[in-house]
């Protein structure tokens, strides 16, 4: 589901930072070789990521969900010289892809990749976090903000990405669609948890900023 007309879309894209050619490269093997390409960033959410991050100036950032790593490398960009991305992918058959592109980019000492389970991962991770960017399969989305929350330094960002699942939040809900039911339960999870600020914005499929209060 498109939330903006294309004319719209493509000219916020024009007026926006370019790709960098890394990414771009990436992007686009991501399109020739792998499986649901959508799932990909992309050019500007990346941007959106990489600005938000630079704003924030993290020291350690949690990724779940790597996917190809493109947004991991955007999110990045905005660390401080001494600080770590953790990023946690559950496919295997990705984890070379990403490798090649971590290793070749000019973060390749601030990756740390990770392959499982995510609610396994995480409790391992000895780390205060200052910003979170949560992609992955949504019926867990719940279960990650309760494993992330205090976890949070005071003042960091928890990034939710496909809040608004092609509008199907605000569509009848069909008794067996688990995404949809527990994308319904987190969204109302985050707008009343008193120990945090939430704000969603239409930007592709839905992404929530919620700051740790």
């Amino acid at each position: 589901m498109d939330f903006l007309p294309d004319k719209i879309e493509n000219y916020i894209i024009a007026h926006s930072q370019k790709e960098p050619e890394f990414l771009a490269n990436l992007n686009r093997e991501t399109y020739q070789k792998i499986l649901q390409p959508r799932m990909l960033s992309g050019h500007y959410q990346g941007r959106l990521l990489s600005i938000l991050s630079k704003i924030i100036r993290p020291k350690t950032i949690l990724e779940i969900g790597t996917f190809t790593g493109y947004s991991a490398l955007c999110l990045a960009e905005g660390l401080v010289e001494d600080g770590h991305i953790h990023t946690i992918d559950i496919n295997e058959e990705l984890y070379d892809f990403q490798k090649k592109y971590f290793k070749a980019s000019a973060f390749k000492n601030n990756i740390k990749q990770y392959l499982g389970d995510a609610l396994d991962i995480i409790p391992q991770i000895n780390e205060k976090f200052d910003l979170v960017f949560i992609d992955a399969d949504k019926p867990n989305y719940p279960a990650y903000f309760d494993l992330i929350i205090n976890k949070m330094n005071p003042g960091g960002v928890i990034l939710s990405d496909n809040v608004l699942w092609s509008g199907k939040i605000v569509e009848e809900l069909k008794p067996d669609d688990e995404s949809t039911k527990a994308l319904l339960m987190y969204n109302e999870m985050l707008a009343n948890d008193t120990r945090v600020e939430t704000i969603i914005l239409p930007i592709r499929d839905g992404l929530t900023l919620t700051r740790r209060k």
